[in-house]
C-alpha cells in the first residue's frame, strides 16, 4: 500500500514537473507580442522616412539642405534596419524557446530550406542564432554612429578605422566558428 502511494506521488510529481515547462509560453507570447510591436514601429518609421523623402527631388532645395536631408535619411534607414533586426531577435527567441521547451514546430520542418534558420535543436543553437543577429545589430549601431561621427583629427580617423577592422574581424570569427564547428550555412549571415 505504501509503495503504491509512493509510486503515485512520484508519478504525480514527475507529471507536474514536466508540465511546469509550459510556463515558458509566457516568455514565448511576450516575445512574439514585443516582436510584432517592434516590426510595427520599424514599418511606421520606414513609411515616415519614405513620405518625408518625397521633397528630396524638389528643384528649389539648396545643395546643403539636400545634403542634410540625405544624411538624416541614411540615419533613419539605419534605425529602421536596427528595428527589424531587433524584432528578428525577439522572433527567433520566441520560436527557439517554443521548440526547446514546448514542442517541435512541425510546420517549420515541413517547409524545408526556408525554415532551417528557425529549427532549434538545443540551447547552443538558440544562443548561436541570437548571437549572430545581435552581432548584426551591433554592426548597424556602429554604422549609425559612424555616420554621425565628426573627425577632429587623425586620431579620430584612426580610431574609426580600428573599429571597422574590429567589425570585420568579428564577422570573420563568427563565420569561421560556424564552418569549423560543422554548421555550414544556416541562413543567417551565411554565404
Amino acid at each position: 500500500m505504501t509503495k503504491t502511494i509512493g509510486k503515485q506521488l512520484e508519478l504525480w510529481f514527475e507529471r507536474s514537473l514536466w508540465y511546469s515547462r509550459l510556463i515558458v509560453l509566457v516568455a514565448v507570447l511576450a516575445s512574439l507580442v514585443t516582436a510584432f510591436a517592434v516590426f510595427y514601429l520599424a514599418t511606421v518609421d520606414a513609411y515616415v522616412l519614405v513620405s518625408e523623402l518625397s521633397h528630396y527631388a524638389d528643384p528649389d532645395l539648396t545643395a546643403s539642405v539636400r545634403q542634410s536631408m540625405r544624411s538624416q535619411a541614411i540615419a533613419h534607414v539605419v534605425e529602421v534596419i536596427d528595428g527589424y533586426l531587433l524584432a528578428t531577435v525577439l522572433l527567433i527567441f520566441a520560436l527557439g524557446l517554443y521548440e526547446l521547451f514546448i514542442s517541435a514546430l512541425d510546420e517549420a520542418r515541413r517547409s524545408g530550406a526556408f525554415a532551417r534558420v528557425l529549427v532549434i535543436r538545443n540551447l547552443d543553437d538558440l544562443k548561436s542564432r541570437l548571437g549572430k543577429v545581435i552581432l548584426m545589430i551591433l554592426i548597424v549601431k556602429f554604422f549609425e554612429h559612424g555616420i554621425n561621427m565628426r573627425f577632429e583629427g587623425p586620431v579620430d580617423l584612426l580610431a574609426f578605422a580600428g573599429g571597422i577592422a574590429l567589425v570585420g574581424f568579428a564577422l570573420f570569427l563568427s563565420h569561421s566558428a560556424i564552418y569549423h564547428l560543422g554548421g555550414g550555412d544556416d541562413g543567417i549571415g551565411g554565404n
